[in-house]
């Protein structure tokens, strides 16, 4: 299997098999007249001539087909093999009555397997060449019933299968918007065949090669114009469709492009909730892209997004839910969709949503509330609505992407002294801090991240620190990771913990200057500016200055003020600055060419970054003025 199959949902491969135990031991003779009815009709098919077939097939459509009886007795004498070797004879009669019984047969999950098997697919792919239309929609059908297995989503597309489907939806615009009752009986057909079609390309869009292959047939083009269509059934399949394609950055921009969002934030107030929840789903993966965002807005979305969450008779229903959150907490990256958020009281509709017990709502939730907390206010609303105790209650769960989310909103409302006072009161730090030890670097980043505010903001930020059996050599350890999102938190931590003389004393003896210096030719802007600022900090114990110096990390950190990000040239001022009041440092500093930069931001306006600058230059300064006096004498 491809590496893109495999990603698949494959849930129906793994089907039961038929429930034959009460008919395992018990005599030929005891068995129902169905499973007789049903063999003796084979038995015509296999050896009669082509009317007897026809007779036959008829008969057999009449017969119970999905009963664990009729697949017994087509199980018992080859009954799949038969009728798919009825689809490649010359009679259309034949064949017609055969896609009949196979269609129906195809719903069952055993039986898709086995006429996968059978090589069904490649001839279904070639029905869908005929010019009946009857028999390619019959053809379309079956071949979504058997999609829903990997291994046949794989095949109609090595059969090239995919292109004709994609041609069989291409139908002008007024077959879409004529109601069903004004249509012609060939037009009724063909519509038949478009909405078989829609179905085929729905399942098959589960595969991500698939997607790609729909794409450049042209799907996108007439998926967009699918979704003006009055027919329910194929807006539903389409908007399944694009729920799944949604997922891939190209689909995204095509998505947006084709003027899509619009007619999905239309269809978020349907009666039918399947639709709702494709167009959700959908706006959750496309909400990637701040024009997206936007959009949703223009049109209306964000209020019909609250209105989803808000009723609690839809709430029952967690697909919908799920993706209605989801598609909230993408949207509420944009800071203009807060404000609107904030305007429909989402604060308080979100922290009522946290007392739900599915993980994946919870997961939505603690994001949007991540995103809207970064507006000051809302962090006070989300302690004062009770937010916080939630919260913190669920530090305790396992799912990985809600324990990144939770921490995510616990370090935004850490930034207010009234939310953090709440926080230690309910013992969150603790929590947060715990899950630097779990094996996600995601969750750990996000946990050092949160924890950078809780020890900003603490009451006493150095005695809740040490108050943490092992909580320093844990998060000194993590400097040995692999992940530098894990590296850049972690030294932002660290500078921070660096400010206690106690807890800086502590961190030295767990060996920090060591692995400080062993990350000192990372080239990520957002690692070298707080693994600067964590070197400065060290620097104020002891003779951590002059191990800077000694383990190589001086000269690698000029190369930082070579960067075009400010911020880390402030970082690496300071920590230069601090690093310079050692001698030997000060000659490696002149050495390695810093002078230069520091003339240069010197002048510049961020004052910090301008004192760091010349109380390093300051330094370099009275070395060398201290040698000239030495040569003198």
């Amino acid at each position: 299997m491809s590496e893109s199959e495999s990603s698949d949902s494959e849930e129906s491969e793994n089907v039961p098999i038929l429930d034959q135990d009460k008919w395992h031991d018990t005599n030929k003779s005891d068995l129902p007249s169905d499973y007789w009815n049903i063999q003796k009709l084979l038995k015509f098919i296999k050896a009669g001539n082509q009317t007897a077939t026809v007779i036959a097939l008829a008969c057999m459509k009449d017969q119970s087909l999905n009963s664990d009886i009729a697949l017994l007795a087509l199980r018992d004498i080859g009954g799949l093999e038969i009728l798919i070797n009825l689809l490649e004879t010359n009679e259309p009669k034949c064949v017609l009555g055969s896609l009949q019984v196979l269609e129906t047969l195809s719903h069952h999950k055993e039986v898709q397997k086995e006429m996968t098997e059978l090589a069904a697919v490649e001839l279904l792919v070639e029905l869908l060449k005929s010019p009946e239309t009857k028999l390619q929609s019959l053809a379309a059908n079956t071949l979504a019933n058997l999609a829903l297995i990997s291994r046949a989503r794989k095949l109609v597309r090595k059969s090239q299968g995919i292109p004709i489907l994609v041609d069989l939806m291409d139908v002008p615009k007024q077959l879409l918007t004529t109601p069903v009752v004004y249509l012609s009986d060939h037009d009724k057909m063909v519509l038949k065949v478009v909405l078989g079609s829609a179905r085929a390309i729905c399942m098959l869009s589960l595969s991500d090669k698939n997607k790609e292959i729909m794409r450049r047939a042209g799907c996108v083009r007439i998926l967009a114009r699918f979704l003006s269509s009055v027919h329910e059934e194929i807006v539903l399949y389409t908007l399944g469709t694009i729920d799944q394609c949604s997922s891939q950055p190209y689909y995204q921009y095509d998505i947006q492009s084709e003027g899509m969002i619009g007619d999905m934030v239309h269809f978020l107030s349907a009666e039918n909730s399947q639709l709702k929840k494709h167009c959700a789903s959908a706006i959750f993966k496309c909400a990637e892209e701040e024009a997206t965002r936007r959009l949703v807005r223009e049109y209306g979305g964000l209020e019909l997004l609250v209105s989803l969450i808000s009723d609690e008779d839809r709430r029952s229903d967690k697909a919908l839910l799920s993706a209605a959150t989801g598609a909230i907490w993408k949207c509420a990256q944009s800071i203009d969709n807060v404000r609107r958020l904030d305007e429909l009281d989402i604060i308080t509709i979100l922290v009522e949503l946290l007392k739900d017990e599915n993980e994946e709502v919870l997961k939505n939730v603690a994001g949007a509330l991540a995103e809207c907390a970064k507006l000051p206010p809302n962090r006070i609303a989300i302690c004062k609505a009770g937010g916080l105790e939630a919260l913190v209650s669920l530090l305790n769960m396992t799912n990985k992407s809600l324990l990144e989310n939770v921490s995510s909103v616990l370090g935004q409302c850490a930034h207010e002294k009234e939310c953090m006072a709440k926080i230690e009161e309910l013992d969150g730090v603790r929590l947060v801090w715990s899950l630097l030890k779990n094996e996600s670097p995601r969750v750990q980043a996000c946990a050092a991240w949160a924890l950078v505010p809780c020890i900003n903001n603490s009451k006493d930020s150095g005695e809740m620190v040490r108050s943490l059996v092992g909580g320093l050599e844990l998060i000194v350890s993590l400097l040995k990771s692999n992940d530098k999102e894990v590296l850049a938190s972690v030294c932002a931590a660290l500078a921070n913990i660096a400010r206690d003389k106690e807890n800086l004393a502590v961190i030295t003896d767990h060996g920090v200057i060591p692995l400080l210096c062993n990350l000192v030719q990372a080239e990520d802007d957002q690692l070298r500016e707080h693994l600067a600022l964590a070197i400065a900090n060290c620097c104020d114990w002891e003779n951590n200055c002059y191990e800077f110096g000694r383990l190589g990390a001086v000269a690698p950190l000029v190369t930082y003020m070579a960067s075009k990000e400010k911020k880390v040239h402030r970082s690496t001022a300071l920590a230069l600055h601090k690093i310079s009041q050692d001698p030997f440092n000060c000659v490696t500093l002149h050495h390695a060419g810093v002078v230069p930069y520091l003339l240069k931001t010197i002048g510049s306006s961020d004052e910090i970054l301008q004192e760091a600058s010349a109380g390093c230059l300051s330094n370099i300064r009275k070395l060398a003025l201290a040698v000239d006096n030495l040569r003198r004498q």
